[in-house]
């Protein structure tokens, strides 16, 4: 699952990012209104978590713009306004839920479940390819009844993978959805995660499902029988 976190504070923005890589997000972050509402426009991402107290541009009016411009990803609202009134503005605008700091990482996790769990009920949120099988909400990986320990990034690597199951999937697509923003096209980080990947889900099981489409990219599926 891909998430923007729209921040302006350098300190809380690190927190809450490692947080979130560490429960297998990948994060992207913008600095200011107007860098938010750009990555929120240009990139299809599963969850916006936007401050309203930001320069440039205010979160309430990138709320706004992104409702008016239909860009229908779940809003989190994440900011120290606490008036009953301010909360009531921002989920009026089209915000899908409103949390005030300081609070709790526990519930600000449970609190993104339930936005995802409500976005899964548009996208399968367990997803098999043969005896493979991720389920999206509980982040977790099976291989013919065992459990496959991932990190945060080959899980993430892995999820669109699967989302994309039985189709090539190209290098600059799994930089563009599985990486930040400011990745490193030219480097073989994707090659060497490609290989860690392939050997904790190939690597004791048949048959072997994800498979190298050389000069194209990367499938994920199960070999034809012949």
């Amino acid at each position: 699952m891909r998430i923007l976190l729209v921040e302006d504070d350098a300190r809380m923005a690190s927190f809450i990012r490692r947080g979130l890589k560490e429960e297998n997000y990948t994060v992207d972050l913008a600095k200011d209104g107007e860098e938010g509402l750009y990555l929120a426009q240009l990139d299809p991402y599963d969850l916006v978590i936007l401050d309203l107290l930001l320069p440039k541009k205010s979160g309430l009016e990138v709320l706004r713009q992104l409702r008016f411009e239909r860009v229908t990803v779940p809003i989190l609202i994440l900011t120290a306004k606490d008036k009953p009134s301010d909360k009531a503005t921002g989920l009026d605008a089209g915000a899908d839920d409103y949390l005030v700091k300081p609070f709790s990482f526990e519930e600000f996790l449970a609190r993104i479940r339930a936005l995802l769990r409500r976005r899964g009920d548009l996208l399968e949120t367990v997803i098999r390819v043969a005896d493979l099988e991720l389920d999206t909400l509980k982040r977790q990986v099976v291989r013919a009844g065992k459990t496959v320990t991932l990190t945060s990034r080959e899980y993430a690597l892995l999820e669109f993978l699967v989302r994309h199951k039985h189709q090539v999937v190209t290098c600059s697509a799994l930089a563009e959805n599985v990486w930040e923003h400011d990745f490193d096209t030219f480097s073989n980080v994707i090659d060497v995660l490609i290989a860690r990947l392939r050997r904790k889900i190939d690597g004791e099981f048949r048959p072997h499902l994800l498979q190298t489409v050389r000069g194209s990219g990367y499938i994920l599926q199960a070999p034809e029988k012949t």
